[in-house]
């Protein structure tokens, strides 16, 4: 289930690893390097943004169109893996 405004779960911080040329999320038990839609996508999930607002954002940063599937399955996935609280 993805929470109606998602933000990153505590258990984990997001950061620019300069040696991995991408951001990360750091944990105690270790490290998931992020792609950098995964990366657009968990810097708008700050507990302020609704899903549709992460997509308007990212439609428009991005001058496209069509990415709520996309937007929704990544956050589905990040989800149930607890990224999100």
């Amino acid at each position: 289930m993805i929470p109606d405004k998602p933000h990153l779960s505590r258990r984990f911080r997001m950061q620019w690893e300069e040696a991995q040329g991408n951001y990360v999320l750091l944990y105690p038990e270790g490290m998931v390097k992020l792609n950098g839609s995964a990366a657009e996508i968990l810097k708008r999930c700050d507990g302020e943004h609704s899903v549709p607002a992460i997509v308007d954002e990212l439609e428009a940063a991005f001058d496209t169109g069509g990415l709520a599937a996309d937007v929704d399955g990544f956050l589905r996935a990040a989800s149930e893996r607890g990224w999100l609280d």
